[in-house]
């Protein structure tokens, strides 16, 4: 049955948009807000996220069939393609990064890993800078989906930071480079959802996000510090590091972005803001290192027994991050996930295109988010070799091999791997199943078309659409597929630059990334070992970033009309 999408099923824009709004408000209720007491009658704020996401999903179904009228079997069909999507490929892809992380906890490796680390910079600032910031910009270019938040999550872990704050700065620092993310495929989809130069959108994004590529880091820092109940100059007194570390990715993501194209853009700016902050801590180190609460003694005493290990033993403890980095990086390659993607073993595809029933081709998308209806497809990809988490998974095994693991420490690694996720990939199931739901009902674009009737003001609110967009469906792809097409039928309307306005929804939408349930799902599972510790700390996560987020994002607008009515000089000639 086919079914054609609603943007205004009540015949009224205020109470369509509010009541779109509900399955949204239902799952930011109980986790971040809903009151309980525990067992020992201590007062909490939200439940726990596989709670919180299943409540969420049902009311999502049930406004999807009564709101807008979306057919039962095709509501059914888009939470399973959503739920589907949730296991493979995002869960996948955490799932094997925590099986690398265990093989080096289980083998003693990781604790060389942090003497090696410590011997570059006890601080835990410049930690947080090279590992959230640098590191993670590297894996979100070659990789995206959560992976860079999943591996620099555990390693802040290993290194000693505490889950909460682990995951809280892994969020923030995982913004500027999202519209980049995965070998550039944000950009690459927005130009091809709305027709516009791929080379003039990569260009315009990165004529935005060198801003807060810079500012990203001082934020990032501060929040840290902040955290631990420091004071400014404490943010202060390590500007050359920080500085170094946001300008050299800044000006290595204008340089790729607008003379070479999106693809490389993350992966080239991650290496270089690595190598600028490896080379100046060669020459600077700050005067007063910054430890956390508690663990000062501890780190000096890292510091003295440093020299009990020799080169080659750093070395080999390193081995398998370099394995994870030349693996993530590899599948990140579009020509060699197509060459995977065409390999066939005896009969057995290393990928299956699964039409989903009841939805593909049947559900209907009009104007104004479109030109014309078209129908949207709904098609599964079960890529399982050329899937990100199948590089990452390879790594780990590749790791165990060289690391020459026992029997029995392979049964540990995966039992505790096993043990870890059970909880986080039930909860990231249900969340994608809400999010798919939301996105092939319209209900999400009832949201986002609100934003359409702001006048003037419409370059702001373009980069809070992409920021929306990505809090609803846990993705910078996503939301340019979503509302890019849009954002450009909107531009041309109001007479702006579609090109400034459709690259606003991406470099908007990374602002989001932090708050959407996919991604703080991820942090928890990668930071938190107690799965249910891990499943209790979403709601607190989510009231950490959320005005991160909503600040940054403003911040976005600002600049967005800033280039629309005040220098314009900045949009790129196309």
């Amino acid at each position: 049955m086919e079914f054609h999408q609603l943007y205004d099923p009540m015949g009224n824009a205020f109470l369509s948009t509010l009541l779109a709004a509900v399955p949204i408000l239902t799952l930011l209720y109980f986790l971040a807000i809903h009151p309980h007491k525990d067992k020992m009658g201590k007062r909490h704020h939200g439940i726990a996220a596989p709670k919180a996401a299943l409540i969420a999903a049902i009311v999502t179904i049930l406004m999807a069939i009564w709101l807008v009228g979306m057919p039962v079997s095709s509501t059914l069909a888009a939470f399973g393609y959503g739920s589907f999507f949730g296991l493979m490929p995002i869960g996948w892809i955490i799932v094997a990064a925590m099986f690398l992380y265990t093989i080096t906890l289980v083998t003693g490796q990781f604790d060389v890993v942090k003497f090696s680390v410590v011997s570059l910079s006890s601080d835990r600032r410049i930690q947080t800078l090279l590992i959230a910031f640098a590191f993670g910009a590297f894996i979100e270019g070659a990789a995206g989906f959560g992976t860079p938040v999943a591996i620099a999550g555990a390693l802040m872990v290993g290194m000693g930071f505490r889950p909460m704050a682990a995951a809280v700065l892994c969020l923030i620092a995982n913004t500027a480079p999202v519209a980049f993310g995965a070998v550039g495929t944000p950009i690459i989809t927005l130009a091809n959802v709305t027709g516009l130069p791929e080379m003039a959108l990569s260009a315009m994004a990165g004529r935005q996000l060198p801003f807060f590529s810079i500012l990203v880091p001082f934020w990032l820092i501060a929040t840290m510090v902040f955290m631990h109940k420091g004071k400014w100059k404490q943010v202060i007194e390590i500007w050359p590091a920080i500085l170094v570390t946001g300008a050299s990715f800044a000006i290595a993501q204008f340089a790729v972005s607008n003379f070479i194209g999106p693809m490389l853009v993350d992966i080239v700016a991650g290496l270089f803001s690595m190598l600028a902050l490896i080379l100046l801590l060669k020459v600077w180190q700050p005067k007063n290192k910054f430890y956390l609460p508690g663990e000062e003694e501890e780190i000096k005493s890292l510091e003295k027994q440093e020299s009990k290990y020799n080169r080659g033993q750093v070395i080999k403890a390193w081995t398998p991050w370099a394995f994870l980095t030349f693996f993530v990086f590899m599948w990140g390659l579009p020509q060699w996930k197509a060459f995977l993607n065409s390999l066939d073993f005896f009969g057995l595809k290393s990928l299956y295109n699964i039409p989903v029933p009841f939805l593909d081709q049947l559900v209907f998308r009009g104007p104004p988010l479109a030109n014309e209806s078209v129908p949207e497809a709904a098609v599964y990809a079960l890529n399982w070799l050329s899937a990100a988490g199948t590089g990452v998974f390879f790594a780990a095994i590749l790791s165990g091999l060289f690391l020459r693991l026992s029997k029995e420490q392979w049964k540990l690694s995966v039992i505790r791997t096993a043990q870890r996720m059970k909880t986080p990939l039930i909860t990231i199931a249900l969340v994608l199943g809400l999010g798919y739901t939301t996105r092939y009902s319209g209900m999400d674009a009832i949201l986002g078309l609100a934003f359409t009737k702001t006048g003037v003001f419409y370059p702001f609110f373009a980069a809070m659409l992409g920021w929306l967009g990505v809090f609803l469906t846990g993705s910078d792809t996503s939301s340019n597929a979503l509302f890019g097409n849009m954002q450009k039928i909107t531009a041309e309307q109001l007479g702006l630059d579609p090109v400034l306005i459709a690259a606003s929804n991406s470099t908007g939408g990374v602002m989001g990334k932090m708050i959407d349930a996919q991604s703080i799902v991820v942090a928890t599972a990668a930071c938190y070992e107690d799965r249910n510790e891990g499943a209790n700390a979403v709601g607190p996560i989510f009231r950490a970033v959320f005005f991160h987020s909503l600040v940054l994002a403003a911040l976005m607008g600002i600049l967005v009309m800033l280039q629309a009515y005040v220098f314009p000089w900045m949009i790129p000639a196309y």
